[in-house]
């Protein structure tokens, strides 16, 4: 059943992080005096931020999405459905920390729209592929690649830096 759905990883995931990527620069400015004074630590992690840096590590992100789900569809390797399934459970965690940062800065940020929108659909996707895989249900890929998921987050957001120092991009902040 899986296979049917297989393709919805990096559909859903790059609908989401255009508007992100469309986005982050003007709200990162935009609302730079806030981010200051109520969480600064946040700015922090945006001082070398760069649209460009920002593109390079979605499009890292998507290649991984994209190789994921074409082994799931073109082999019967049991592994990578559930490694799938890890990514795409790790998608939805990212969905949700979008609308709970919305909620806690009382104000639209981006991702927020395609989070509320590809939340539902993702939740149904999953619920639909755990049900067509229930015997032999191996937690581990699932929990190991949702680990690398977050793992492979944090390499690409330092390398965003990196990226807008070497290219000599001027940081958006």
């Amino acid at each position: 059943m899986i296979k049917y759905f297989v393709w919805f990883l990096p559909l859903i995931f790059i609908f989401h992080d255009m508007e992100e990527i469309i986005g982050m620069s003007t709200f990162l400015r935009k609302n730079k005096g806030l981010l200051e004074e109520k969480y600064p630590i946040i700015l922090r992690q945006y001082k070398d931020f760069s649209t460009e840096g920002f593109a390079l590590a979605v499009y890292e992100e998507l290649i991984i999405c994209i190789i994921l789900s074409a082994l799931v569809f073109f082999t019967d390797v049991r592994i990578f459905y559930f490694v799938w399934i890890g990514v795409f459970i790790a998608l939805i965690f990212h969905f949700v920390a979008h609308i709970v940062q919305s909620l806690i800065l009382r104000k639209y940020i981006p991702a927020i729209v395609t989070s509320i929108l590809c939340l539902p659909v993702s939740i149904f996707i999953i619920k639909i592929s755990l049900d067509s895989i229930s015997s032999g249900f191996d937690y581990f890929w699932m929990i190991f690649s949702f680990i690398i998921v977050f793992v492979n987050l944090i390499l690409i957001q330092r390398s965003i830096g990196w990226f807008t120092k070497k290219m000599g991009i001027s940081p958006v902040i």
